[in-house]
């Protein structure tokens, strides 16, 4: 059979439960400041504060001159490399495959001037300009005979391919590029085009492709 407390018992340690809660008061929750070591009043916590954003500042400087020293060392780079072709583009060899060219283009547009009216379109320029094209790789277009012909333009379509791969490739100045070959480029594929469309469709697809890609680009 269960036994009773004491009623008295029970009400002594009742009181002596509220007298131990009492002790302890009730805390408001306050809100917590953040430090602002900009804002504080030690000047010690300026000087720290100040001190670590100037570090900072120069730290992001000193990234985005590294950046540019970068930039500046790669395009110096290309503009090395373009020398380097523009060089190469003066030697006898390609020299003298120039003058060929120009020599067997300069006989055929006289032999075919006939054929231009006084007032050409463009059209019908580049029509024109595909024509003589053609005729110089014939055996019958030049005093040169047609291997000879062939080796210089071979040799011109290699380097411009060259040229063609360099810029590309980001590995030459497109600016100095341009300024040096654009022009001749230009001219080269508004003559042989129709030549170069040709070959490809008797099996060399890939012939001067990279030319061809050079100048698009570069219209």
């Amino acid at each position: 059979m269960p036994v009773s407390a004491a009623p008295g018992k029970v009400a002594a340690t009742a009181t002596r439960l509220a007298e131990r809660t009492e002790a302890f008061p009730e805390v408001e929750d306050v809100e917590k400041r953040e430090n602002n070591p900009f804002t504080d009043g030690d000047w010690r916590m300026l000087s720290y504060a100040w001190s670590g954003f100037a570090l900072r500042i120069l730290l992001v400087l000193g990234t985005i001159f590294s950046v540019y020293q970068y930039m500046q060392a790669r395009e110096e780079k290309r503009i090395e490399r373009t020398l380097e072709l523009v060089e190469l583009w003066d030697q006898p060899e390609y020299q003298a495959a120039q003058r060929s060219l120009k020599r067997r283009l300069t006989e055929l547009n006289a032999r075919f001037s006939a054929d231009l009216g006084r007032s050409t379109t463009p059209k019908e320029l580049a029509i024109f300009q595909e024509r003589i094209g053609i005729e110089a790789m014939k055996a019958e277009g030049g005093t040169m005979s047609s291997d000879e012909f062939l080796e210089s333009f071979d040799r011109i379509v290699y380097f411009l391919n060259r040229v063609s791969f360099c810029v590309d490739g980001g590995l030459c100045s497109k600016d100095v590029a341009e300024a040096y070959f654009r022009d001749f480029a230009q001219s080269f594929w508004g003559y042989f085009a129709g030549h170069i469309r040709q070959e490809r469709r008797r099996g060399s697809p890939n012939l001067a492709k990279p030319l061809e890609d050079y100048v698009s680009a570069a219209r």
